[in-house]
């Protein structure tokens, strides 16, 4: 039988750097091949080069057979009737492939403009169905919506709308859970899954969740350093992993790592606390005041949270739930339209005059590292940047403390002249908590902070994160829709949906008896190696 795609002696080169090596893999139609590895291991290279979405710089050789007709060597015209519409590939990261200038029924759009014979409310009536699959709320609304309203996981959901939009025969899923929660990540394998039984899908997925590649995937390619160490049975290599890089990376899921023992937290006073706050978009209309409506859009209803000295406060919830725009408002980026926040005991006002002094002491790393760091500066100008501005040391130890920083965070010297389009995203993240650490803070606010990381570097992360807070004495609060990390790191949970606390407590009673039918949902949408094929 004669694959679908048939990969022959994939090499990419940008220079003396070799990105992918002799990769070769066969994929027959209908099937389903996981690529996992480490960032920077050539996963996504492989992808982009085998629908010619590399630099110009890139040297490919080798070949790419799509049904008999080698992609590499394709003229361009031929190859735009094919991508898009017989091949579609979902990126890693939506905020930087999504056009902050479209609306995002607009974008899904764009497929069916170029590719079928759709006109008008058809394409119209497709783009909400679309978006209904991908299990977005309130498709009219927000295909009205432009992507900096979105939130990361809506964002992510938007782009596969569009990917799905021609009924693909090959995906390449480059990451397409990476920015979703539990609950929207099982959704949207089950939804693949589906797609593969009714429409016959063959799909490549790349991901680091290797409980994510084993619900989804037959067979599995792992990567390490631009060449692939082991390909086999997705069971197999779980259960029987014949290299010791494929090992390392099952050790390091979190299925494998044994659970945290917290220390107890002291009854004294909180060193953070939320009272009541509200947080609107939007303004009052008329029609509002006439009706007796808030108006607006409500982000966050009425929480109520405290956070002591020294403890980890994990907060999950789905997409939109509020979880970020919460942790905004302890920084001053959003301002509660109603509430209090309340700093060490005494009220804070994070967007008011105070506000350097507040910042000071309470740091938000963010969500993803690559929109935090200029890419313009180095990893030595983007850390010593607080350090001079807010004159947080002499002029002359502003280097000695760059350095001191980055072995903090286990940061290669070597790196300190490169900049962030030449760093990994685990590195990425890294010199973005070396930032705040800057600032020698009392509280880290951790805005999904491992969402874009392999399991490898997620494990890493944690760890510096748990050695970070040990050695300083860090008060941490930790925002994920990853609950297996949360359980690891967090010794108290809060559970957010549309906006609200809906479950709190010890985060090891929250997770083995829930109270919540929807705190269930989420725990059991966790993917683990032992997962079941949707």
């Amino acid at each position: 039988m004669t694959p679908l795609l048939s990969v022959k002696d994939l090499t990419v080169r940008f220079g003396a750097t070799v990105a992918v090596d002799d990769v070769s893999f066969d994929l027959e139609r209908g099937a389903a091949l996981g690529i996992v590895g480490e960032s920077g291991s050539g996963k996504s290279v492989t992808c982009r080069a085998v629908m010619r979405l590399l630099p110009p710089s890139a040297q490919i050789s080798g070949s790419a057979s799509f049904e008999g007709r080698d992609l590499l060597q394709m003229p361009e015209t031929e190859l735009n009737r094919v991508r898009g519409k017989r091949i579609a590939m979902i990126f890693q990261n939506p905020s930087s492939h999504l056009d902050p200038l479209m609306r995002i029924g607009d974008q899904v759009a764009q497929t069916l403009h170029k590719h079928t014979d759709l006109k008008g409310r058809a394409i119209r009536d497709e783009v909400l169905r679309l978006l209904d699959v991908v299990r977005i709320p309130d498709s009219e609304r927000w295909a009205q919506a432009f992507p900096h309203q979105l939130s990361g996981g809506m964002k992510q959901r938007a782009m596969i709308a569009g990917a799905l939009a021609c009924q693909p025969d090959l995906l390449l899923a480059d990451e397409p859970t990476t920015a979703l929660d539990a609950t929207v990540q099982k959704s949207v394998l089950d939804l693949l899954a589906q797609l593969r039984r009714e429409q016959n899908l063959t799909m490549i997925f790349v991901s680091h969740d290797l409980g994510a590649v084993a619900r989804v995937c037959d067979d599995l390619l792992v990567m390490r350093w631009s060449r692939l160490v082991e390909s086999g049975p997705v069971s197999r290599v779980i259960d029987a992993p014949r290299h010791d890089y494929t090992r390392k990376l099952l050790a390091s899921h979190p299925d494998r790592l044994k659970p945290r023992a917290f220390a107890p937290v002291g009854q004294g006073a909180p060193l953070v606390e939320a009272r009541g706050i509200q947080i609107r978009y939007g303004s009052r209309m008329l029609s509002d005041w006439i009706a007796g409506r808030e108006g607006g859009f409500m982000a966050v209803k009425q929480v109520d949270f405290a956070v002591r000295q020294g403890e980890t406060l994990g907060i999950v919830g789905e997409s939109g739930s509020g979880k970020s725009t919460l942790a905004r408002s302890l920084v001053g980026l959003v301002k509660p339209y109603r509430g209090a926040i309340f700093f060490d005991g005494q009220p804070a006002d994070p967007a008011g005059p105070g506000r350097i002094a507040y910042l000071r002491e309470m740091q938000l790393i963010y969500q993803h590292p690559s929109e935090a760091l200029s890419p313009r500066m180095t990893v030595q100008a983007a850390i010593a940047e607080p350090l001079r501005r807010h004159r947080l040391c002499p002029r002359d130890a502003v280097q000695g403390r760059v350095a001191e920083l980055m072995s903090q965070v286990d940061l290669d010297p070597d790196l300190i002249t490169r900049f962030p389009g030449q760093l990994s995203g685990g590195q990425c993240q890294r010199v973005a908590i070396a930032r705040a650490l800057a600032f020698d803070p009392r509280v880290l606010i951790a805005d999904e902070v491992t969402s874009a990381l392999d399991v490898t570097l997620q494990a890493q992360v944690i760890d510096l994160l748990l050695r970070l807070q040990k050695e300083r004495g860090l008060t941490m609060i930790f925002i994920s829709h990853d609950l297996a990390v949360i359980r690891r790191l967090c010794s108290s949970v809060i559970v957010m949906r549309e906006g609200r606390i809906v479950e709190a407590g010890p985060t090891a009673k929250v997770f083995d008896t829930p109270a919540e039918a929807y705190t269930r949902a989420l725990i059991d949408a966790i993917p683990h190696l032992k997962g079941d094929v949707a």
